[in-house]
């Protein structure tokens, strides 16, 4: 189930552009920050060699993915790889069926209830709420009230150490992280540090750490 992987820290790092020679010193970086879900969209340089570095360094301990997938073939080639995670940017129900077929956890984007909806029904695991702008928290607010309260949605876009709390109070359980973790030339000194920070303002919002300190 996807909320394991998410239950101790729900930030997935996107690792867009990412070479695979750098993928083992980003990972162990993420991973020391706590970050246990791991994508490498497929528009970046070798992805599935960057799947499969990441993969091997980390281990069964880490879900190590693809995102940007589009296609059914591009779901087998991501498991061949070694990935156990599909992120699709859309909602197309065959993709999401391919990833299910093959035994891998599927999280399609999202950007209106009706798509929310008809991809739960394909057998998906959650939902990118994508691009999370264009929903707003009070849209996702209103979204909850509709979609079933263990299904995670986490939104990507434009997410920041500082934007999360909006978000958590709207009812979203996690978040995917891009551009503001990771981006080509960033060195994993500088990807630890942003992962720290990450970390440490999810546990200052979430409601799991705010139970705890009372």
């Amino acid at each position: 189930m996807l909320s394991h992987w998410l239950d101790q820290l729900p930030l997935v790092a996107i690792l867009r552009g990412i070479h695979p020679d750098e993928a083992e010193a980003i990972g162990h970086a993420l991973a020391h920050a706590g970050f246990r879900v791991l994508e490498v969209p497929l528009n970046s340089p070798e992805p599935f060699a960057s799947i499969r570095r990441l993969s091997q360094a980390l281990g069964d301990d880490y879900l190590v993915g693809a995102g940007t997938v589009m296609t059914p073939a591009q779901v087998q080639q991501v498991v061949a790889a070694g990935g156990r995670l599909i992120v699709m940017p859309h909602a197309d129900t065959a993709v999401i069926r391919a990833a299910k077929d093959a035994g891998v956890l599927c999280v399609p984007g999202v950007a209106t209830p009706t798509e929310a909806l008809a991809a739960l029904a394909a057998g998906a695991d959650g939902l990118k709420l994508f691009p999370a702008g264009q929903v707003s928290p009070e849209g996702l607010k209103a979204w909850r009230a509709i979609l079933p309260t263990h299904v995670p949605v986490l939104p990507v876009g434009g997410i920041s150490p500082d934007t999360m709390a909006p978000w958590v109070g709207a009812g979203a359980q996690g978040f995917g992280i891009g551009s503001a973790l990771y981006a080509p030339g960033i060195d994993a000194g500088e990807v630890a540090r942003r992962a720290q920070a990450f970390a440490q303002a999810w546990r200052a919002v979430s409601p799991k750490s705010k139970e705890h300190r009372a």
